[in-house]
């Protein structure tokens, strides 16, 4: 849909919004309190967007806060997302949502995609970006089983997947430094956001 609107040429094309919902990752922390929001996924995306749609005014609006949960991101879902009237829909919060658990990062994340699907606006799923922490290849690591809950919520509501995760997770198998992926112990740094971004890129193709 997104690439179909985005081909449509002046005087009958229109602006196309797509919002960055999520914590610290998207909103672009790296070192906290250092933001780096050119070096961030959002911003790399709207590049991306930008150069493969020239023809099309293309606005990335993100409505990320450093340390929120899913909870609380649900909460302000209509007030602040769905009022910008998005095309596309990313949403990211895996990472802090551990110390909430499983089941309540489930209900949060299902209620804001049911949000986004009655007005007919496509989501794409993250799965967490790294934790240094972590035990990435451990099945019984929280990180790990968020992401495993991630890629399921997005099979049950048929959304689009940008799975990270994965994404660092085969990167470190290559031979990679995890480190030299991170800015901080949980914060990607530009090179990391590069692999998010291009993740994200091909549900815009």
């Amino acid at each position: 849909m997104f690439a179909r609107l985005a081909r449509v040429d002046w005087p009958h094309n229109r602006t196309l919004n797509v919002v960055c919902h999520g914590h610290s990752v998207p909103a672009g922390y790296f070192q906290t309190p250092e933001i780096s929001t050119h070096e961030s996924y959002p911003h790399r995306l709207h590049v991306a967007l930008a150069k493969k749609y020239s023809h099309t005014v293309i606005n990335v609006i993100v409505t990320a806060i450093g340390g929120e949960t899913s909870e609380k991101g649900a909460a302000r879902f209509a007030r602040e997302v769905l009022t910008h009237r998005p095309d596309v829909i990313t949403i990211d919060y895996a990472l802090n949502d551990r110390g909430d658990g499983l089941a309540r990062a489930q209900r949060a994340w299902s209620a804001m995609i049911a949000q986004a699907q009655a007005v007919r606006v496509p989501v794409i799923l993250l799965t967490p970006t790294p934790d240094q922490a972590a035990s990435l290849n451990d099945p019984a690591d929280p990180l790990v089983q968020h992401a495993y809950q991630v890629r399921a919520l997005a099979a049950e509501f048929g959304t689009g997947l940008a799975d990270s995760f994965a994404v660092f997770r085969e990167k470190v198998g290559a031979g990679a430094r995890l480190v030299e992926l991170m800015s901080s112990g949980n914060h990607p740094n530009g090179a990391g956001h590069a692999l998010v971004s291009a993740e994200l890129m091909r549900w815009f193709l």
